[in-house]
């Protein structure tokens, strides 16, 4: 259970790292934080070590499967309805509270939503899948809050799908929702035993045998090729090869190479938020693949120490434990 709790809490360090300078040009960053950028947490929405959307969202996706595994009910349906509930603490309307999140004030904190997951879940009838898209998106707001949905099954196959699935509800594009599988399978192989090189192998294995996939495998083997040829990432680099994060492949793609690159997770988190793009998604899918590889011990202790709502972060792995036993 460390593992997971790693990648959970891992997750939504990398989140507050990035959402201090989110938007920002590596110029811009380095003019405020020195040569090497950002180093440590910074003011964010008026406090330190604040969490964005992502972490929110990716706390409510786990929700939502824990419903579903304690009532045996269709975990796309659950999610959806977990998803119903972020947007009611972002201003939507109501709905009726399941399980624990909607008793923490602190998650009604609008943090930078994105727009493309509010317009998709204001309409509540509408339902995205990977077969009947939604929209053509394919931000990462999908992938960015997938990571828990790795605890669902020993399976690869239907691990991939769930993930891919609970991004379809908001994204309609391959791209968008793709990301999010291959992201589960990682950290699902990673919370197994397996190392990091071999998850992104068998992700990578299930990711080819969907359609409209070439262009997240793409970037998925160049970030490999990349970190092992011994390649650090550079936010100059980075941009070239990649963008800036803010659609699925790329935030993927980004995240995976600072965990494959680095020499160790406070480096990792470190190179994926020091970028001129999307650092909060890419620092939270960064610090899910290598909390789910290195566990809690990993995280620098001043940084547990000060990230947000991290209370509410160990009540929900407490959650996953009590519910997913084996897998989790």
């Amino acid at each position: 259970m460390d593992k997971f709790r790693g990648s959970l809490l891992a997750g939504a360090v990398g989140d507050a790292l990035g959402g201090a300078i989110e938007f920002e040009h590596i110029d811009a960053i380095r003019a405020r934080f020195g040569p090497s950028g950002l180093t440590d947490f910074a003011p964010a929405y008026g406090k330190v070590g604040a969490i964005t959307d992502d972490t929110q969202m990716t706390l409510f996706t786990l929700e939502g499967l824990v419903t579903a595994r304690k009532h045996g009910t269709d975990p796309l349906w659950d999610v959806r309805a977990a998803y119903g509930r972020w947007l009611h603490t972002q201003g939507g309307p109501p709905v009726k509270a399941e399980g624990w999140l909607l008793e923490h004030p602190g998650l009604f904190s609008q943090r930078a939503p994105g727009t493309t997951c509010l317009s998709a879940l204001y309409d509540k009838d509408a339902f995205g899948t990977t077969g009947d898209h939604i929209n053509n998106s394919k931000g990462c707001g999908g992938v960015m809050r997938a990571a828990p949905v790795a605890l669902w099954s020993e399976d690869i196959d239907e691990v991939f799908a769930l993930a891919a699935g609970t991004a379809a509800i908001t994204h309609g594009h391959p791209s968008g929702f793709l990301s999010a599988g291959v992201l589960a399978v990682v950290v699902q192989q990673l919370l197994a035993g397996a190392s990091l090189e071999e998850a992104t192998a068998e992700a990578r294995g299930e990711l080819i045998r969907w359609d409209e996939h070439e262009e997240q495998l793409e970037l998925l083997d160049l970030a490999v090729q990349l970190s092992g040829r011994g390649k650090r990432p550079t936010a100059e680099l980075v941009e070239t090869l990649f963008g800036g994060g803010w659609v699925g492949e790329e935030a993927l793609a980004i995240g995976l190479y600072a965990a494959l690159a680095a020499e160790s997770l406070e480096d990792g988190l470190l190179l994926a938020v020091n970028i001129s793009g999307d650092s909060d998604s890419t620092g939270s899918i960064c610090g899910n693949i290598l909390g789910a590889r290195d566990g809690v011990e990993a995280i620098p202790e001043r940084w547990l120490e000060a990230v947000e709502m991290v209370d509410v972060l160990h009540e929900s792995a407490d959650e996953a434990a009590s519910t997913f036993g084996v897998y989790a």
